[in-house]
């Protein structure tokens, strides 16, 4: 897998923001920058600058340094971005993808679910039960639905995320 500049910012923008491109597109190819610089360079205030910086550095997208400076005394971190994590942060990103999927097929495969005409509110049999099968916004008496459109694009999504997985993998 290579990775693109449009990868980077895919992966960044699902993990952590959109706010973080500029931060991610101002640290590519560079070492050890003062988060002051980022944050002037950026045109971000210092603390949103460190959030973001931060939320990078759970995704282990950013590693930093932290030095003491000499004239005021306090601590400065240096950072630097590394892309070739992203590829990492890819493939977890579609193991959960496809982890939430095969649970919401199992959840669509084992309950009816019910709607009223106005399409307010979707709900399983259990929940439907308690508001007596009346919708809780219009009133409105609700009948079962049919989830097969549901289940089969489900499985077709699921389907498509393991070839991804198996053709990345060879």
């Amino acid at each position: 897998m290579r990775v693109t500049q449009k990868l980077i910012e895919t992966v960044v923008t699902e993990v952590v923001g959109e706010e973080a491109i500029p931060i991610v597109k101002y640290l590519k190819g560079k070492k050890n920058v003062s988060e002051f610089v980022i944050s002037e360079e950026v045109n971000e205030e210092i603390h949103k600058t460190r959030n973001i910086l931060y939320r990078l550095l759970e995704n282990n997208l950013v590693s930093f340094k932290r030095k003491k400076d000499k004239e005021k005394g306090w601590y400065i971190c240096y950072w630097d971005f590394h892309p070739h994590k992203v590829k990492y942060l890819v493939e977890k990103l579609r193991k959960k993808k496809l982890e939430s999927l095969k649970e919401r097929l199992k959840r669509e495969q084992g309950n009816h679910f019910f709607m009223c005409r106005s399409a307010c509110v979707r709900m399983d049999f259990e929940k439907a039960t308690d508001f007596n099968f009346k919708c809780p916004e219009c009133g409105e008496l609700m009948n079962q639905i049919d989830n097969t459109r549901t289940i089969d694009f489900l499985k077709d999504k699921i389907l498509e995320l393991e070839k991804e997985a198996e053709k990345e993998a060879a």
